[in-house]
Order: structure tokens, then C-alpha cells, then sequence
């Protein structure tokens, strides 16, 4: 008799605590979320959030407030969303990044496959292999063979070392057996008029800024990185016509503390859904050279997995150092 009472009681007691808690996941949300950028207010990701957190009150209910916190790739964002309360009201927009810092940096502060938990894929950002004019590839096929005759003879300038511009073209090196010389710069903005000038042969931008430039003839738009096609570069081919299966592009995810509740991951992840269907967004990310992605939870830890995989083997390889 005295065993079963306390079987009830505690029964009793686990019920009452699960009570709230199951209230407050169906009330979910109740309170303003706040979305974190790894970036500075301004910039591309920083945009894409503003994209997302000026539609997503009429599906939720709730102000979603972007905060920025800048610093280490992302990571210190990154780090701020994992120590959070896992209750859905603090995320993440991270992006591709997040994969490759921790094959980068001797300490990383987050593991985004343990720490972080997937909500939905938002966008991708396709990339672009443009090249000066005088040189004489105008294609994927072309380069990869003008490459592999002249080995180090070309340059090419990316964002920096350890982007997906300079990892995406490695990857490429390694793939085709080809060589061509790494020149970073710090930020993208000097990368095109270079191009153009001949200061440097080769570069990886955005398809948004390459496509620009080469519709009014200044440089030549050689090839995507990615199979998904922004509006208006359709007739660029893409660099799998040349390196079957290749598919680079930096990917703008939503993510959340580990642990966060199934049906707070699962509401946000459709409401992000229909957000990302809607017509005004698309044509608004066209604009920041993004196409709309998405990805439900599962098919994101997927993703998330091989291409973390992908980057820490070609860092390996290339032996790729942090600057």
C-alpha cells in the first residue's frame, strides 16, 4: 500500500511539473524572439534577417528583434544562442561558416552539430568564378583546362582564407587536379574592379555582383559554384558541367540551442516556411543576390553533416591555415 501511494505521488509531482511546461510550448510564442547575426548590421546576412524578421510577426504573433554580435566568423553569436535557454525565444541565423570555423580555429567555442540544434534552411548564396576579360576561358570546361596546362601561372582573389569563395575553388583544385594561386582580400568590394583592371585574373563573388559587371561587359562570368541559378544568370553554366556533383554555396540557416523543444522547433520551422513561399520575399532576396532554400529540421542535419564533413576534408588536404 505504502509503495503505490508513492508511486502516485510521485506520478503526481512529475505531471505537475510537466504541466507548465507543456502550457507554456502551447502558447509558444508569448513573448518578442530575438534572432542573433554573427555579422554587422548592414551586410548581407544582417539584411537577410531583417528580410525574415519583418515577416515572420504576421505568421507567429510576436516581434522577432534582430540582434548583432559580431566577431570570430560568427562564432561569438554562435555561442551566445547555444548557452541560451533552449525555450525557442533566443536564435540563430547562422550561415555556412559555421561549418568551418571549428576545422580552423585551435579552439573553437561551439560545435554547431552538437550545440546547435536545425530549425529550417533559409536561403543560399550563389557564387561566381568571373575573369578579366583577355583571359581565355569562357567557361567551366575552359578554365579547368587552362588551369591545368599553365599551373600557377593564374590567380584568383576571394573575401578571405577560409570562406566558402576560397574553400569552394580548393575544393575545385583538388577535384580536378588543377593549380592556381589564392589571393585573399579583406572584404569583397575591391575584388571586381580588380578583375576588371587585370590586376588579378580570376575572382569568386557573389552571382548578384558578378552578374552585374558582366551583363555590361567588364568582365566575364565563367561559371556558378552552385546548382541553384539566381534570377537573371540562367545562362551562366555552371561549374558541374565541367566537375560533376560540385555544388558550393554559402547557406543561411536558422538554427536554436540544443534541446529546444520538438514543437517549438517544429512551429517555427513552418511558419519559416511559408514566410520563404511568399512572392515579396523572393523578389526582395533576388535583390540581396539570395534565392530562397528551404529545409525542414531533419533534412537540414543532413546538411549541416556532410558538408561540415566536406569542408574539414579539404582543409586537410589543401592544409589550409587561419590568416
Amino acid at each position: 500500500m505504502k509503495t503505490n501511494t508513492t508511486r502516485r505521488l510521485v506520478l503526481a509531482a512529475a505531471l505537475a511539473a510537466a504541466l507548465p511546461l507543456a502550457h507554456a510550448q502551447g502558447d509558444y510564442p508569448s513573448r518578442p524572439i530575438r534572432l542573433f547575426v554573427g555579422y554587422s548590421a548592414g551586410g548581407g546576412v544582417d539584411a537577410l534577417a531583417r528580410m525574415l524578421s519583418a515577416r515572420l510577426p504576421a505568421v507567429l504573433g510576436q516581434q522577432v528583434v534582430v540582434e548583432n554580435r559580431p566577431g570570430a566568423t560568427g562564432m561569438i553569436a554562435a555561442d551566445a544562442v547555444a548557452k541560451s535557454p533552449a525555450d525557442g525565444y533566443t536564435l540563430l541565423l547562422g550561415e555556412t561558416g559555421l561549418m568551418i570555423a571549428p576545422h580552423l580555429q585551435a579552439k573553437s567555442v561551439v560545435d554547431p552539430l552538437k550545440d546547435l540544434m536545425p530549425v529550417a534552411s533559409t536561403f543560399v548564396l550563389p557564387l561566381m568564378v568571373v575573369a578579366n576579360n583577355n583571359v581565355p576561358a569562357a567557361n567551366p570546361r575552359q578554365m579547368v583546362e587552362l588551369l591545368k596546362k599553365s599551373p600557377g601561372k593564374y590567380s584568383y582573389a576571394t573575401s578571405g582564407v577560409g570562406t566558402v569563395h576560397h574553400l569552394g575553388m580548393e575544393m575545385l583544385k583538388a577535384g580536378t587536379g588543377s593549380f592556381i594561386v589564392h589571393v585573399p582580400y579583406r572584404g569583397a568590394s575591391q575584388i571586381v574592379p580588380d578583375v576588371i583592371s587585370g590586376q588579378v585574373p580570376f575572382g569568386v563573388v557573389s552571382a548578384a555582383a558578378g552578374m552585374a559587371q558582366a551583363k555590361a561587359g567588364k568582365l566575364r562570368a565563367v561559371g556558378l559554384m552552385s546548382l541553384n541559378k539566381l534570377p537573371g544568370a540562367e545562362d551562366v553554366p555552371a561549374i558541374a558541367d565541367a566537375v560533376p556533383g560540385f555544388n558550393v554555396a554559402p547557406r543561411i540557416m536558422v538554427l536554436a540551442p540544443n534541446g529546444t523543444p520538438a514543437p517549438v522547433v517544429d512551429k517555427l520551422n513552418a511558419a519559416l516556411r511559408t514566410v520563404l513561399e511568399s512572392a515579396d520575399l523572393k523578389q526582395a532576396a533576388t535583390l540581396q543576390g539570395a534565392i530562397p532554400s528551404y529545409m525542414a529540421p531533419a533534412q537540414l542535419a543532413t546538411t549541416m553533416q556532410r558538408e561540415y564533413t566536406a569542408w574539414g576534408k579539404v582543409i586537410k588536404s589543401q592544409d589550409i591555415k587561419a590568416e
